[in-house]
């Protein structure tokens, strides 16, 4: 494989909150900003309506960020037990993970990468990338390739054209998927270019980030029609955070609002147990009550996978309501309106 040389966008057309918003004004972001880098795109800062709305929550710096009582490891997933190469993640047997930037338009404040995304300036430098490639390589099983960060979008046109063409020569990859929240954060960088490059190498999927049906505007809406209208399937990983989503309304506006862009709710996940996010946290039974509002009430279509990514490690395990109990050969279901209905098994 040739050199891959990996560099971001430009900046020049991108307003940055640290370098244009008098964060200063509050006083409690200073500790906090030297721990978590902050970075806002002019774009979503423009979305806060007030203080302490949900668009706020999710950009604006918090103290509560610095406490670490309830979770205390910057790693619970332990990526960096998993990772055999500097730069890729290999949990499941037959996919990995390549984090191809540190740097994102915003940073969230909840964000489960907190001890990477925005510490390191620099994108995965040409040889780690070799690396990967070379891993890849030579484990016949993996077939799907995930690139993630950072957001793999900040990368220009030029980079993610080398990356998608040297993972493409690998025969036993069939899959390509990227996780990004640029749809979000940055629709403007979703450009004509862009999905011209995106095409060329399909079966390629993005899996987008909504978290509140505010982010859902005319801007959004465009950067997902350009990417579906290039053949891109698009998903939403959507995470459950306290006083932002955490209500049925709010996530039925969503889920609603997300088919109606073309976007496929994939994930509702149940936040990780990440250092300096333990106040977006809810309790799971948060997000089954949520699932078994949902359920029935809107089309299946828009119902994610509630889903818990298990500490040390140990994967995704999808959690489902209460709704089914078992006597014998009888199986008691209960419906979307509370009514238990009684279904008739066999028995092996």
């Amino acid at each position: 494989m040739g050199i891959v040389l990996i560099q971001y966008i430009k900046y020049d057309h991108i307003t940055y909150c640290e370098k244009n918003l008098n964060l200063d004004l509050k006083t409690s972001s200073y500790p906090v900003a030297s721990r978590y880098p902050v970075r806002i795109s002019k774009y979503y800062f423009d979305l806060i309506k007030d203080e302490n709305d949900a668009i706020w929550k999710q950009c604006m710096p918090d103290i509560q960020e610095l406490d670490d009582s309830c979770c205390n490891s910057p790693d619970p997933l332990e990526e960096k037990s998993l990772s055999p190469v500097p730069g890729l993640i290999h949990r499941y047997p037959d996919r990995v993970v390549i984090l191809v930037s540190s740097r994102c338009a915003m940073y969230c404040r909840f964000c489960m990468r907190k001890r990477l995304v925005g510490t390191d300036e620099n994108p995965m430098s040409e040889s780690d990338f070799s690396n990967a490639v070379d891993y890849i390589s030579s484990h016949t099983e993996i077939n799907d390739v995930i690139l993630s960060g950072g957001d793999p979008l900040m990368l220009d046109d030029s980079s993610l054209f080398s990356i998608l063409k040297a993972l493409r020569a690998i025969q036993h990859v069939k899959l390509i998927r990227i996780g990004t929240r640029i749809p979000v954060t940055l629709p403007d960088r979703v450009t004509a270019g862009l999905c011209a490059i995106l095409r060329k190498f399909q079966p390629l999927y993005i899996n987008t980030h909504f978290n509140h049906p505010d982010e859902i505007t005319e801007s959004s809406t465009t950067a997902c029609t350009l990417l579906s209208d290039s053949g891109i399937p698009l998903g939403n990983q959507t995470v459950l955070l306290k006083g932002v989503n955490d209500s049925v309304e709010i996530m039925r506006n969503l889920m609603k609002g997300l088919l109606g862009i073309r976007v496929k709710p994939y994930y509702l996940h149940q936040m990780d147990l990440v250092q300096g996010t333990a106040h977006f946290r809810t309790p799971v039974s948060t997000g089954l009550k949520i699932i078994s509002a949902l359920r029935g009430h809107i089309s299946g279509l828009a119902v994610p996978h509630f889903v818990i990514d298990l500490p040390g490690g140990k994967g995704k395990v999808a959690l489902l309501p209460n709704d089914i109990n078992i006597k014998g050969s009888k199986l008691l279901i209960r419906t979307y309106t509370g009514e238990e209905v009684v279904y008739e098994d066999i028995l092996e």
